[in-house]
C-alpha cells in the first residue's frame, strides 16, 4: 500500500491523524518507555475518529495528541510534559484535561503542578493491566486453577482444535469471528477499529493469531511490540461466545507462541466496567502502567473530574 508522504505540523497548529504521518510519527512512539498502550501508531490511528485525535510536535523532540471525549477536550503528551513551562500552561488553558500521564512523570511534576493551582489525580480506569508472558503461557499454580480448568474444559470438549498466526492468507476467517462476534450484540463500539485493524494488519505493524475448531473460525487476537519490543500490547480480542472457554484458550495460545523477548503482556484497560475489572484481575496482573489526568482546580467540582478521578472499588478475587 503507497502512502502519501504528510509533513507534522508544529504547535499549535495540529494535523488529523492519517496513515501518511505513519513513518514521521513512528521514531517518537518508538522513544516512548512508559508502556502506556495508547502511545503507539496503531492504536490512536484506528481510535481517531472516536477521538477525534490530532497531532503536532512540541518543542524538537515531543509530540502532542489532542482529541475530545464525551464533549470534552483533552490532550496527551506521550514523551513527557514541555521544557517550557509557559507552554504546558497555555495548553491546559486550552482543553478541559491533559491524559495519559505516566507514574513517572507524575511524580516528577507533582510539585510544580500543585504549586500552579494544577489538580492530578490518579485515572484507574485507564490503568494498563501487565502480565507475565511466562504465567500467561503456563497458567501454573493455584492462583491460575481456575483459567486452567478453563482451558482444559476448551481442549476436551474441542479436541479437533488449532491455532496458527494471522496471516494475508488466512485473515478472511478472522472477518468471519468479528461477525460472528458482532451478531446479536447491542454495543458493538469497537468494531470499526477491529475491522480496520484487519484490513490495514500489515501496514499498521500489527500481528495476531487465529484458532479453529473442526476447521472453523472461532476466535482471534491482534496486537504489537512496545517498549523497544519488550512488551507485547493485545489491542483486540473476539471470540465466538457459543465456544464455551475459547477466550480462555486464545489468551494462554498466544502467550505460549509469542516470541520470548515479550517478557510482558499489556492487556489495556477497562475503562471503569466492573465486570471487565473483574475479570482482568482474575488473571493476576503483576502491575500496571498506572496513568494520570492534570485539571485546572476549578475543575475539579465538575462532574466528569468525579467520573473520571474517583477510585472504584477492587473487585474481591476467588482464591
Amino acid at each position: 500500500m503507497y502512502i502519501t508522504p504528510m509533513q507534522l505540523t508544529h504547535y499549535p497548529h495540529f494535523a488529523p491523524i492519517t496513515l501518511g504521518l505513519r513513518d514521521e510519527l513512528l521514531p517518537y512512539f518508538s522513544r516512548i518507555t512508559s508502556g502506556i498502550s495508547e502511545f503507539c501508531f496503531a492504536g490512536i490511528y484506528l481510535f481517531r475518529k472516536t477521538y477525534d485525535y490530532q497531532v503536532a510536535l512540541l518543542e524538537k523532540d515531543k509530540i502532542i495528541l489532542k482529541g475530545t471525549k464525551e464533549g470534552r477536550t483533552f490532550c496527551a503528551l506521550p514523551l513527557g510534559l514541555p521544557e517550557d513551562k509557559g507552554v504546558l500552561r497555555t495548553i491546559l488553558e486550552e482543553v478541559d484535561y491533559l491524559k495519559g500521564l505516566s507514574e513517572e512523570q507524575a511524580d516528577y511534576h507533582r510539585v510544580w503542578l500543585e504549586q500552579h493551582h494544577l489538580e492530578i489525580c490518579e485515572d484507574r480506569d485507564n490503568f494498563d493491566y501487565l502480565y507475565s508472558r511466562e504465567e500467561l503461557a503456563s497458567l501454573s499454580g493455584k492462583r491460575f486453577h481456575k483459567k486452567r480448568n478453563q482451558v482444559n474444559s476448551f481442549l476436551h470438549n474441542y479436541p479437533n482444535h488449532r491455532g496458527e498466526f494471522l496471516t494475508d492468507e488466512n485473515r478472511h476467517h478472522a472477518y468471519e469471528v468479528l461477525e460472528g462476534w458482532k451478531e446479536g450484540r447491542d454495543e458493538i463500539e469497537d468494531y470499526p477499529a477491529s475491522k480496520e485493524a484487519l484490513d490495514k494488519q500489515n501496514v499498521l505493524g500489527l500481528t495476531g493469531y487465529i484458532v479453529y475448531v473442526d476447521e472453523v473460525p472461532v476466535a482471534f487476537t491482534m496486537g504489537e511490540g512496545i517498549m523497544n519490543d519488550s512488551m507485547y500490547v493485545i489491542h483486540i480480542e473476539k471470540g465466538i461466545p457459543t465456544y464455551k472457554g475459547v477466550y480462555q484458550y486464545i489468551n494462554q495460545a498466544y502467550a505460549e507462541v509469542l516470541p520470548e523477548r515479550y517478557a510482558l503482556i499489556n492487556r489495556e484497560q477497562d475503562l471503569g466496567d466492573q465486570g471487565l475489572r473483574q475479570a482482568k484481575m482474575t488473571y493476576r496482573p503483576i502491575g500496571f502502567s498506572k496513568k494520570f489526568r492534570v485539571y485546572q482546580e476549578a475543575l475539579v467540582k465538575q462532574p466528569f473530574y468525579t467520573r473520571s478521578c474517583d477510585a472504584q472499588p477492587e473487585p474481591i478475587l476467588d482464591a
